[in-house]
């Protein structure tokens, strides 16, 4: 997990495109400018950044459901639940299903374990559109490679 640079999910764990499930996994660093004030002397993983290791981890799925012809963009949280906190070099298990897709719009259902006990969850909804630009496209196949994704399910190779 690379904070500052919004690289959330380390590596792929599981990825199930007919059954729109995916798995991932991914440590908080033990130290990160975002500590710093989040809280002097008792650091802790934003709220906001475990809701988006969620959207990331369905961003996956969603990404393999389209052949990564198109993109998902983050369009709605509902029901986000924060149960506990996240501590620095906590080992995080973040899990996505696809509820709907369809008329260019997505809803998973996502939560966040630590050690099996769930710390967080929300249903996100994703606008599905054609990338921006082809670098986007680009980057988020390099991307995969880095998280382990498995291109070849999709057709795409390695």
């Amino acid at each position: 997990m690379r904070l500052e640079y919004f690289q959330m999910v380390d590596r792929i764990l599981a990825l199930s495109i007919e059954q729109g499930h995916v798995r991932a996994a991914a440590t908080v660093p033990t130290e990160s400018p975002i500590f710093e004030g989040h809280f002097p002397d008792h650091p802790l993983m934003p709220g906001v950044l475990l809701i988006e290791c969620m959207a990331q981890t369905a961003g996956w799925i969603l990404l393999a459901q389209a052949r990564f012809d198109r993109m998902p963009f983050l369009a709605a949280i509902k029901d986000a639940k924060l149960r506990n906190f996240v501590l620095p070099g906590t080992r995080l298990e973040i899990d996505a299903r696809v509820l709907h897709e369809g008329s260019g719009f997505a809803v998973t259902k996502n939560e966040v374990l630590v050690e099996g006990t769930q710390v967080c969850s929300a249903e996100i909804t994703f606008r599905i559109l054609p990338f921006p630009a082809s670098g986007v496209r680009d980057m988020l196949l390099a991307a995969a490679k880095r998280v382990e994704f498995p291109l070849e399910a999709i057709g795409h190779g390695q």
